[in-house]
């Protein structure tokens, strides 16, 4: 009437061994009939011990990629602004010094023409004299 604790094991290792061999064919059956990404997909569902792990730090990876992606692109939007109020300035300095040229010039060529009509009145003058 006593049964030692082998024997007592023994089915349940035969059950153990048939669900073993079930569940390696339902995964052979998968390889065969599912495309690769819904394999992955399926093998995520199947492992839960260490895809929780790995899936918290592929997040916390992802996440620092992203912040220090988001920081360069911050960085350097901020030189390219940065770079673009500077062109704004230096062109509104050359602007203003342009303009100031122009009005020199103005001044140069109405002085010209005064001087022009006071010689073309002289000669007149000494037309008429003469």
């Amino acid at each position: 009437m006593e049964r030692t604790s082998l024997e007592l094991n023994l089915p349940d290792t035969h059950e153990e061994g048939k669900l073993y061999v079930v569940d390696s064919l339902n995964n052979l059956n998968k390889l065969n009939v599912c495309p690769a990404e819904s394999q992955r997909s399926l093998d995520q569902e199947d492992n839960t011990g260490d895809t929780g792990k790995r899936m918290a730090g592929s997040n916390a990876g992802n996440q620092r990629l992203f912040f220090i992606t988001f920081a360069l692109t911050l960085t350097v939007s901020l030189v390219l602004v940065s770079f673009v109020i500077f062109l704004i300035f230096q062109t509104r300095n050359e602007v203003d010094q342009i303009s100031s040229r122009l009005l020199s010039e103005k001044k140069n060529i109405e002085e010209l023409k005064k001087l022009n009509n006071i010689i073309l009145k002289h000669l007149n003058q000494s037309r008429i004299k003469e």
